[in-house]
């Protein structure tokens, strides 16, 4: 097999966002997919507290794009920053500090957060266009927060593009519209030094101060930029508003006050607000009777535009930091299809959110290492894989730790140990081997049949470690597979694997799923498969129902519309409550089911037995909800 090196230099990664790349490279065995290789930290991962499976660590030795990409808006699309000011979406780099939220519902406060990856890709473009004018530029698969929660750019109410999206009239959560930030003219800076230094305060912040004294320059021996002008222009008035901000104003508890003694400057301040539509209330200091303080009304809109408006220097006082937002709401005029494909950019963040133009805007989860493509589904997305070429020597270092207590780890739970680029890699082995050199129980779940090549090694270290095996098999249909999961291993070829691993005298179970509603849940396709399971000695089965959530609900939905429409309304209504199939289908499941596996002696439940653990079912859920759709 021939591998060619991708370029990568020259100010183009391979990967935006990826760090330890070694090369990328691509291959014309794996048409279209990118391989980025590195040297990983850590390949030991702990699952999150909560989530619902019987283990606590797992080690994944490739990582993919996400099954739910939702690439989203143009590059110069405004974004808050951590400071209050903002920068284009394509201009980010990955550890830039910019805000999300945290909260729920429309009910939300700005939290600060990092970029953690940001790519770009090409897509069909929509156009969205607010009552205020505000028009924003994002793919169809965008998601925006309104105050009846996450809705995309588009979709519809009936059919397999059933959705929530954007209409006219929908309201868009958000911070307000983003003013444009002053560009640093002579009038501005002499505004910012009139502000900054009449009333001494030269060295109030370190900030202020250094950008005092790359202005002061700019006048040389002249200090008539001290006198307010009889009729200053915007631009010195911006420059005023953020130098007296500087020196003598304060943001805290969602209010914005500036407190002066000076008449003449509050006077000048108050002419300034006034002039940007800026609501203030001006009230006077009792303990100090010649001090005047003014304070911004509006909220953290209003707030968040005088910092645009005027641009302050000072940091700590354009934290935005924990403001409640939720009361800036702007409707929806129009959506309307450009008629052409556009480079849009995503991002990955901390909190899953960032703020674009003033909305609350979702961003494609885990995109900074990448859960496993599958190339099962037919999703018609960029294909990057990451490979951590040194992920057995990493491993076997992090479990020499003290602290490691040999807890199981399961191995295909999120991405699969044995897609088709084992075969070159080779990672498992070295992986498997350091498992059981520290003691550590192991399982795998897999659709590769590249795990045969391993079972030698596995029942050698069956007999030091518990040792559990899974494979997922969904239907018999070759059909109806290779359109559902196209370049996966076919149906026998996998239970042929499950015939192997018995014969090598290990414990192999079946995961049936996903089960499709009128597909392949009817009693004489569930007792062949079933049928052909035990025939190949697996040790127990269990069966899931389809899982719908986003992402892989509008992919499904239109595989579904295109090759069984008569389906469509009755799908509608099987999962009209959300990711879940009805309470009333999964017990008529389970009704089948369970007579079918007692007839074919399957079932037994997983768990342990002579060799080792078997993959329980819970355990093995959640991987395929995640891989399969």
């Amino acid at each position: 097999m021939r591998w060619d090196r991708q370029r990568t230099g020259e100010g183009e990664p391979a990967l935006p966002g990826l760090e330890g790349l070694v090369r990328s490279v691509r291959s014309p065995e794996f048409d279209g997919v990118t391989f980025h290789e590195v040297h990983a930290r850590s390949v030991l991962n702990k699952v999150p507290a909560g989530s619902g499976v019987p283990f606590g660590w797992t080690v994944n030795p490739y990582r993919g794009c996400s099954h739910a990409c939702t690439y989203c808006l143009e590059g110069g699309t405004r974004i808050l920053m951590a400071d209050g000011r903002t920068k284009a979406l394509s201009d980010l780099t990955v550890g830039d500090e910019i805000y999300g939220t945290r909260g729920h519902g429309a009910s939300r406060r700005l939290v600060p957060t990092r970029v953690e990856a940001h790519w770009t890709t090409l897509r069909a473009a929509y156009r969205v266009t607010l009552e205020d004018g505000t028009r924003l530029v994002a793919g169809g698969d965008h998601r925006f927060l309104t105050s009846k929660g996450w809705k995309h750019v588009t979709g519809s109410k009936f059919g397999a593009a059933q959705r929530p999206h954007l209409e006219p009239g929908t309201e868009l959560i958000g911070v307000g519209r983003f003013a444009p930030t002053p560009d640093e003219t002579l009038g501005y800076r002499a505004g910012y030094l009139c502000g900054m230094l009449r009333s001494g305060g030269f060295a109030a912040e370190p900030d202020a101060a250094a950008r005092a004294l790359e202005y002061l320059p700019d006048f040389g021996a002249s200090v008539g930029f001290l006198k307010v002008p009889p009729d200053p222009d915007a631009h010195w008035q911006r420059g005023f508003l953020a130098g007296v901000f500087d020196l003598a104003g304060d943001y805290g508890r969602g209010v914005l006050a500036v407190a002066h003694d000076e008449p003449e400057i509050a006077d000048a301040f108050t002419a300034a607000l006034a002039r940007f539509g800026f609501a203030h209330q001006l009230d006077e200091v009792p303990k100090f009777p010649t001090r005047q303080e003014i304070r911004l009304l509006g909220g953290v809109g209003e707030v968040l535009r005088f910092f645009h408006v005027s641009n302050p220097a000072v940091p700590w006082k354009r934290s935005l930091e924990g403001a409640a937002i939720g009361s800036s709401r702007r409707r929806v005029e129009a959506i309307e299809p450009l008629g052409l494909q556009l480079p849009l950019f995503d991002i990955t963040t901390g909190t899953g959110d960032f703020v674009a133009d003033g909305m609350v805007s979702h961003n494609c989860f885990a995109r900074n290492t990448h859960t496993y493509l599958d190339f099962d589904a037919g999703r018609d997305f960029d294909t990057q894989v990451v490979v951590k070429v040194n992920a057995p020597q990493v491993l076997a270092a992090q479990l020499k730790k003290p602290s490691w207590r040999r807890e199981h780890v399961a191995m295909g739970t999120n991405t699969d140990p044995y897609q088709r680029a084992e075969g070159r890699y080779r990672l498992m082995p070295g992986i498997i081997t350091a498992l059981a050199r520290s003691g550590t129980p192991l399982s795998v779940l897999t659709k590769g049949t590249v795990l045969a090549r391993d079972l030698p090694l596995l029942r050698d270290v069956a007999r030091d470690v518990p040792v559990g095996l899974a494979v997922s098999i969904a239907l018999l249909d070759e059909e109806l597979q290779h359109r559902l999961e196209p370049g996966t291993p076919s149906p026998r070829a996998r239970l042929e694997l499950v015939r192997k691993a018995r014969e090598a005298g290990l414990p192999c179970s079946v995961l049936v799923a996903p089960v499709l509603p009128w597909l392949t849940d009817s009693e004489e396709a569930l007792d062949e498969l079933f049928a052909q399971l035990a025939d190949v000695g697996a040790t127990s089965v269990t069966a899931f129902a389809l899982h719908l959530r986003p992402g892989a609900r509008e992919w499904f939905g239109r595989w579904l519309a295109g090759s069984h429409p008569e389906l469509v309304p009755r799908y509608r209504e099987l999962y009209a409550r959300g990711s879940y199939v009805r309470k009333a289908y999964r017990e008529g499941l389970a009704e089948r089911v369970g007579p079918l596996l007692r007839r074919h002696g399957l079932d037994r439940k997983p768990g342990l037995d002579a060799r080792g653990p078997e993959l329980p079912a819970a355990e093995a859920a959640p991987a395929e909800q995640l891989r399969l759709l």
